[in-house]
């Protein structure tokens, strides 16, 4: 049984069937996060119709027909969003075969389409949605060159036909020292491979006529960055390093039509003002706190807070295990509230913000007309003890079942003389 029955009072065990699959429910008596200008509501009611949020407020009429939930003592957010991950391109992370994150032994690099190697059955999937989170932006894995290719959304529902959110949702590149490696040996000849890819693209297709390789770009590459240069698609940039990061910045404001975010940042706090000036938003793990390489020397575990308070838009994501445990972003929003950051920040920072980062319009927070991805918690989502007790994406009630819970529920009550012989003493 799912576990929002929890939240159903009094009604039978056949409400409850009726209940997932009713087109409208309203959620009453809840502590509700909206993300919207209206912000937390106490003894609040949700409605969802038609897999939209139809109405969200404190005085908020119950439609006729619809299927009570009564939310009392619990909280309701937004699904939650993980602005960066690799979740549902790896399996198992030693088995190459499992592995579509890089490819090395292609020709290609800006041109490849990660969302095609995306598998929605992976069983990391289960375990992310299980944690809340109902949206994912996974980018792919640099190799060869700078550039990775092209990354995309997808959402947590395990469906094989309708989870790609949005495909081709941005362009993921790495400078820094990763950059450095990946083009000769230093940053300058990162800079200069970038600089190459943007003439390819802005010559495409002239400089292709009589031959398929331009500067740093074959004919591929360069017509699937086009949508870079013009502006439609964002540029994501791993960089750490103060001085990268001042780089970009004067990269950005070279290429104004660029939209630029910025991923990693563990230096980011000193230079947040100038991050802020030009407007380049930033994706971090507030877990990236010590200085794990000589680009984070500078790391600190108010980064978060810095940023944040210099007015950069800043997201959260967990990147120590950004294949299988990308659930662990609200254990990092925690740790951010608890090193300085607003809670209300902290929640923006895992829904509004990497919703408004990608263009997701329709998703992030909890406004009529909205796409109803939903959460249901036990307590303060950012609670480390707080369990998630229902999940919807798009209104449609989420299996809360994973190969954890699973292995859980076989073993759990399990009598001695019915375990397997490795297991008796």
């Amino acid at each position: 049984m799912r576990l929002v029955t929890k939240l159903i009072a009094g009604l039978a065990l056949s409400a409850l069937s009726f209940a997932a699959q009713a087109e409208t429910i309203a959620f009453t008596g809840a502590t509700i996060w909206t993300g919207s200008s209206v912000g937390q509501l106490e003894d609040a009611t949700l409605i969802i119709e038609d897999g939209l949020v139809a109405a969200v407020g404190t005085q908020v009429p119950i439609p006729a027909g619809a299927t009570r939930v009564d939310a009392s003592g619990k909280w309701i957010t937004p699904g939650i969003i993980s602005a960066f991950s690799r979740t549902g391109l790896v399996e198992v992370p030693a088995e190459d075969p499992t592995d579509d994150t890089s490819a090395s032994g292609s020709k290609f690099s800006v041109a490849l389409d990660a969302s095609r190697a995306f598998n929605p059955a992976a069983t990391a999937i289960d375990n992310t949605r299980v944690d809340g989170v109902t949206r994912l932006v996974v980018a792919p894995s640099p190799s060869s060159t700078l550039f990775a290719g092209q990354g995309f959304v997808a959402d947590t529902s395990g469906d094989l036909r309708t989870s790609i959110t949005l495909s081709r949702a941005f362009q993921y590149m790495e400078l820094g020292e990763s950059g450095a490696g990946r083009s000769g040996g230093s940053r300058e000849a990162a800079w200069r491979y970038l600089y190459g890819a943007l003439i390819d693209a802005r010559t495409f297709p002239a400089r292709y006529i009589t031959h398929d390789q331009g500067d740093s770009l074959n004919r591929a590459d360069a017509d699937a960055f086009l949508p870079v240069v013009r502006g439609s698609m964002p540029l994501v940039i791993r960089a750490n390093r103060a001085s990268d990061l001042l780089e970009i910045v004067k990269f950005q404001s070279q290429n104004a039509n660029l939209d630029v975010i910025i991923v990693g940042a563990v230096e980011g706090w000193m230079v947040a003002e100038d991050l802020a000036e030009a407007g380049i938003p930033v994706i971090i793990d507030p877990f990236d706190n010590l200085p794990a390489s000589f680009e984070g020397l500078a790391a600190t575990q108010y980064n978060a807070e810095r940023l944040i308070a210099a007015g950069v838009p800043t997201a959260f994501s967990y990147m120590s295990s950004d294949t299988h445990q990308s659930g662990q972003v609200l254990q990092s929003a925690g740790n951010a509230v608890g090193n300085g950051v607003d809670h209300n920040d902290a929640l923006a920072a895992i829904t509004t913000v990497p919703a408004a980062m990608f263009g997701l319009s329709d998703l992030g927070s909890l406004e009529r007309g909205k796409i109803a991805d939903v959460v249901i918690w036990d307590g303060d989502p950012l609670e480390v003890m707080t369990n998630v007790d229902a999940v919807y994406i798009a209104g449609e009630e989420q299996s809360m079942e994973s190969r954890q819970t699973k292995l859980r529920d076989r073993y759990i009550s399990l009598s001695s003389k019915d375990k397997p012989f490795a297991y008796k003493p």
